[in-house]
């Protein structure tokens, strides 16, 4: 379908006053803010603690993430169990290469 040449020259005028009257830094960030690449870099100093909040210094929040590091109780499974999964893999992976067979 052709459109009416009149139309066409209007859509055309306004394209170039769009422009012509679009600011050229309009879409950039204001001169006071700091740029992403340069927060990335930037070394904080201070934190707050993952349990109740409280701001902390570097120092503070260091030895906080070492205590929460430390575990009282020891992971440990027992060889029941570890065996149980074991099995459970052994049967999972006979499943994917002999799909017909219920193991």
């Amino acid at each position: 379908m052709k459109m009416p040449s009149a139309l066409g020259t209007g859509v055309a005028i306004a394209s170039i006053l769009n422009l012509a009257i679009a600011q050229p830094g309009h879409a950039l960030p204001p001169p006071d803010e700091l740029p992403e690449e340069v927060a990335r870099t930037e070394i904080i100093l201070g934190a707050r603690s993952p349990v109740d909040g409280e701001p902390l210094t570097a120092a503070e929040y260091a030895e906080l993430q070492a205590q929460l590091q430390e575990s009282a109780f020891a992971p440990a499974v027992s060889p029941v169990a570890r065996e149980l999964i074991f099995l459970l893999r052994v049967r999972e992976l006979l499943n994917t290469l002999v799909p017909l067979v219920n193991f």
